[in-house]
């Protein structure tokens, strides 16, 4: 079995550097694909050929954790090739043929996305950077000052294609879905989390302790939850 481990917004395939190891040492293959979210012209079907790309030769059962923005590529990755799961990771859940700019003014997806967005900076391409204090606050609240430091020197800016494109499936795949959320997440409401799950993917959430990032504040935590799942 092989998990694929995709980043969120801002982050890259780094941010699994705690993760990985520990679902090897338990006998499965991992793969961590680096999406160009930062590349201003590059959408969901893009970040969806990457990983389909870095599957190419891969074997047997696959599952997909897709954490935060990510969440937007894994029913896409599942009709281009068998799946075994998806899973969400405080991740966003789209809603095929809409744009997520269009769902969040919906009556399900109001306040999915707590991001403080006028905190934020925006570059001259329009892409989202997020200050040092504000992904304190948002991506590490629990997390140790020394992986805090070395994730702030890796942020990158994240382009707004997946937010403004419709999203790129005509129908849900149907492949089996889980969704694992934080009680104390800042970027993606918990509590719009468990209504999507009821609502959208008709299961129950499992739910984890803590903020925005489990694979910096807690991995072994979540590998047990990952594993607990397949």
């Amino acid at each position: 079995m092989t998990f694929v481990l995709i980043h969120g917004g801002s982050h890259g395939s780094w941010c699994w550097d705690k993760v990985r190891p520990l679902l090897e040492e338990q006998g499965f293959a991992v793969i961590t694909p680096d999406l160009p979210m930062e590349d201003a012209e590059r959408g969901v079907n893009e970040w969806a050929d990457v990983v389909v790309d870095d599957l190419n030769a891969v074997t047997g059962d696959v599952v997909l954790v897709g954490h935060s923005l990510s969440g937007l590529a894994l029913p896409v990755v599942a009709t281009r090739r068998p799946v075994a799961r998806m899973i969400f990771l405080g991740a966003m859940v789209p809603r095929p043929g809409t744009s997520y700019y269009e769902y969040l003014a919906t009556p399900e997806g109001a306040g999915a996305v707590t991001m403080p967005f006028d905190r934020v900076v925006l570059d001259d391409l329009g892409r989202t950077v997020v200050p040092e204090t504000v992904a304190r606050e948002v991506f590490y609240a629990d997390c140790a000052e020394p992986g805090i430091v070395r994730a702030l020197d890796r942020l990158v800016p994240s382009a707004p294609a997946a937010f403004l494109e419709p999203c790129p499936i005509a129908a849900w795949p149907s492949v089996e879905s889980s969704y694992v959320l934080m009680t104390e997440d800042r970027a993606v409401d918990p509590a719009w989390s468990r209504r999507v799950c009821v609502e959208r993917l008709g299961i129950a959430p499992i739910e984890l302790p803590g903020s925005h990032s489990p694979f910096l504040s807690r991995p072994d935590e979540l590998v047990k939850v990952l594993v607990g799942l397949v």
